[in-house]
C-alpha cells in the first residue's frame, strides 16, 4: 500500500497527526505522499510501524530495503 492509498481511507487530520507523532512537519508528509521526496531509512521504518505495516518500508525506500 502506498501513502496515498493509506491516507485515502483515513479522516481529515490524519496527516497532521502522523507528522506530529513522527516529529516531522505536515509539509514533509505531503512531499512524501506526492513522491517528490523520499524518507530516510529511519523515517521509513517509523512510518511502517506507525501504519501497523500497512505501508511497508520497502514500498517507501526500495533502494534500501
Amino acid at each position: 500500500m502506498t501513502l496515498v492509498e493509506y491516507f485515502n481511507a483515513l479522516p481529515r487530520g490524519a496527516k497532521s497527526a502522523m507528522a506530529k507523532d513522527l516529529g516531522v512537519t505536515k509539509t514533509w508528509i505531503a512531499l512524501l505522499i506526492a513522491g517528490t521526496r523520499r524518507p530516510s531509512a529511519a523515517l521509513a521504518v517509523q512510518i511502517e510501524q506507525y501504519t501497523r505495516r500497512a505501508v511497508k518500508k520497502k514500498e517507501l525506500r526500495p533502494d534500501l530495503f
